[in-house]
């Protein structure tokens, strides 16, 4: 992807953190929503907005991943931690 008026290639996206990925996310997607872009352009957008939100699930992904569910005795007492189930 080129660096052109799409604000950037798909390499300054890696280091982005998610909170900065999904502000540029946004910014895309105004832009593509406002009409004003010509089609060049908006193509670029749309594939850097692609990138974006795959960087943005990894990043959701990772951090779901890290999150620990708190396991209770049948007291009800904190008895350790296991991984987060999504499912369950």
């Amino acid at each position: 992807m080129d660096t052109g008026p799409a604000g950037g290639g798909a390499s300054d996206i890696a280091p982005m953190n998610f909170e900065d990925a999904l502000k540029a996310l946004e910014e895309v997607v105004r832009r593509l929503e406002s009409g004003d872009v010509a089609l060049d352009e908006s193509i670029d957008l749309y594939e850097r907005g692609a990138a974006l939100r795959e960087h943005c699930q990894a990043r959701l992904d990772a951090a779901q991943a890290r999150i620990e569910k708190i396991v209770t005795d049948g007291a009800g007492k904190p008895s350790g931690t296991e991984p987060f189930d999504a499912e369950g």
